[in-house]
């Protein structure tokens, strides 16, 4: 297992607590409980740099990973957990349209979904966004070893075919096992090392309509995910 210089830089409830230093951002996208936080350790090889909740819905912060001076991993919260208040919903919906929107360091998305299910309506809504926005991404499958691998064929293919369609790339991974974590490392790093920053990006505000279809990860902890 590779083990990169990584460590937790901090939470950003506001657009004001974002990285400033100008360094590459690859974002982490996609519902509660889909296996952000451990597939994020399974990629830099730093087991527990990103907290792993057993009770999910629980993040509602920007939680931003340093991989050495190359770049940050960008923890997202999670959505579609719907014991979630509106106003937290709410408060998702603004701060992930304030990074999302025109974030000048940002190289990739990768946009998280369960291999073991169909997508989700909020995965559909968020990949319309995506779309819309023209923001770079790869699908990432998650819990590939929960799947034979005729099963995980399939579901690649399937996705390709759907909401993967207009991705970057489609990779089956497992945080478990490490399967497919190396492919995804290196659009990761690849993103990140072409990414053009760019400077004068200002946020439109324009995610708020994704609210009332993508449900937010809810309060927590720093680095809960």
């Amino acid at each position: 297992m590779r083990r990169l210089l990584a460590a937790f830089a901090g939470s950003a409830a506001a657009p004001d607590q974002f990285p400033k230093d100008g360094l590459p951002e690859v974002a982490f996208l996609g519902r509660s409980n889909v296996g952000k936080s451990s597939l994020l350790n399974a990629l830099v090889g730093v087991r527990g740099l990103a907290r792993v909740s057993a009770t999910p819905g629980r993040t509602r912060l920007v939680n931003f990973f340093r991989v050495g001076g190359e770049m940050y991993l960008a923890d997202l919260p999670g959505y579609g957990y719907a014991r979630v208040p509106e106003t937290m919903r709410r408060g998702w919906e603004r701060l992930a349209s304030a990074y999302l929107v025109d974030r000048a360091p940002l190289a990739l998305c990768v946009f998280l979904v369960d291999a073991r299910h169909e997508p989700s309506e909020g995965d559909e809504t968020l990949r319309a966004f995506l779309d819309e926005r023209r923001l770079p991404y790869v699908i990432a499958a998650t819990k590939a070893d929960r799947l034979g691998s005729e099963g995980v064929a399939r579901r690649r293919q399937a996705l390709a075919r759907g909401l993967g369609k207009r991705a970057m790339d489609v990779v089956a991974v497992s945080a478990e096992t490490g399967a497919g974590t190396k492919e995804l490392w290196r659009l990761v790093q690849s993103a990140a090392r072409e990414h053009p920053l760019r400077h004068d990006a200002q946020d439109d505000g324009s995610l708020r309509r994704i609210g009332t279809t993508v449900r937010a990860a809810g309060s927590a902890p720093r680095r809960e995910a």
